[in-house]
This record gives C-alpha cells, sequence and structure tokens, in this order.
C-alpha cells in the first residue's frame, strides 16, 4: 500500500500531467495494479489461517509466495513500461499472473475443506 502511495506521489510531481495520454495512461495502469497486489497482499494477511502439513498447505504457502512477490514486476513495469508501448510489455503480465496464480491456488487448497484440521 506504500508502493501504491509514493507511485501516486511520483505521477502528481514527477510527471506532473505533462507526458502523451498513451504513457500517462499506462502509467495509471500499472498504478492501480500495484493497489490491487496492495490491498490483496493486507487482506491475505489479516485473515491467513495456516493449513496443517500437506498439500493444502503446500499450495498455500506457493501461492502467498507468489502474492507477495508480485508486487516486485508491476513496480518494475511501472516505472521502465510506459514508454515502450503495450506490445512491448513483459513485467506487468508476470506480476499480474503471479498475483492470479497465487490467489487461485488459495482458492484451491481451500475447497471443500470445512475447518483447519486438514492433514494432508
Amino acid at each position: 500500500m506504500v508502493i501504491f502511495l509514493l507511485t501516486g506521489q511520483y505521477m502528481e510531481y514527477v510527471h506532473n500531467r505533462q507526458l502523451p495520454d498513451g504513457i500517462r495512461m499506462l502509467s495509471c495502469i500499472r498504478h492501480i495494479y500495484l493497489l490491487l497486489t496492495g490491498l490483496i497482499n493486507l487482506a491475505i494477511g489479516i485473515y491467513f489461517n495456516q493449513w496443517r502439513p500437506g498439500w493444502r498447505r503446500k499450495l498455500q504457502t506457493v501461492g502467498s509466495l507468489l502474492i507477495v512477490l508480485a508486487p516486485a514486476p508491476l513496480l518494475a513495469g511501472f516505472f521502465t513500461e510506459p514508454n515502450k508501448g503495450p506490445e512491448q510489455t513483459m513485467l506487468a503480465p508476470v506480476g499480474i499472473f503471479a498475483v492470479s496464480l497465487g490467489a487461485l491456488l488459495h482458492l484451491i487448497s481451500s475447497l471443500r475443506q470445512n475447518d483447519h484440521t486438514e492433514s494432508g
């Protein structure tokens, strides 16, 4: 969430609305992606209950790692990709894929589970 706030300030004071529309739009999109990952990290941090050892815990751990690491490529993409254009972006899609896959793994790990007493 702090990164989201800082990138917003960067956009306001460094770019100062002087960018061409396309580049400004791509910067705003990456800025919103950072908000998305910040909110997902915050929500999972608040409600996280670790499963007992087993396949559910492994999926949950991998999903959590993907979600925690997703802001890194998004932040790098925020600074490097808007000038390249939408057809040459690589970092933002990696971050979006990571947060999406992480959320999906969390969902799968909790399917058909009534409590957190899974033994494997």
